[in-house]
């Protein structure tokens, strides 16, 4: 079985973080089918203290936010490794205005993923 993959921890301290087996229990899913959501891109990972955590705003009532795994993929496609994917992601923005994940969780996904798709490195 490959590790599952983590970005630093480049998060301001105030960003609260689930653990992933807290992640597992609010999905309702094995452990083994979390880190596959990691390794399939759908979700970022980050180390915060030596353990493996997901920031909780990605998650909401048992689920991913709706647009989260699909902007990750527009991210990567365009060359943003996972630490810079959560920097862009809780980076605040004025034209949204919040940040990208508070524009997901609100269902302003159709916005960020037209600011991912443009911002090509």
């Amino acid at each position: 079985m490959s590790s599952v993959p983590s970005a630093p921890d480049v998060l301001s301290t105030d960003v609260d973080v689930v653990s992933l087996h807290a992640v597992a229990e609010r999905l309702g899913y094995p452990l083994t089918r979390v880190h596959q959501l990691i390794r399939d891109g759908q979700l970022v990972a980050m180390r915060r203290e030596r353990e493996l955590v997901i920031p909780e705003a990605f998650l909401t009532r048992g689920a991913v936010v709706k647009g989260l795994p699909g902007t990750i993929t527009l991210l990567r496609d365009n060359g943003y490794t996972e630490d810079e994917i959560l920097e862009w992601l809780f980076t605040p923005d004025d034209t949204l205005p919040g940040t990208p994940i508070d524009a997901l969780r609100g269902d302003r996904g159709r916005e960020v993923k037209r600011r991912a798709q443009a911002m090509a490195l």
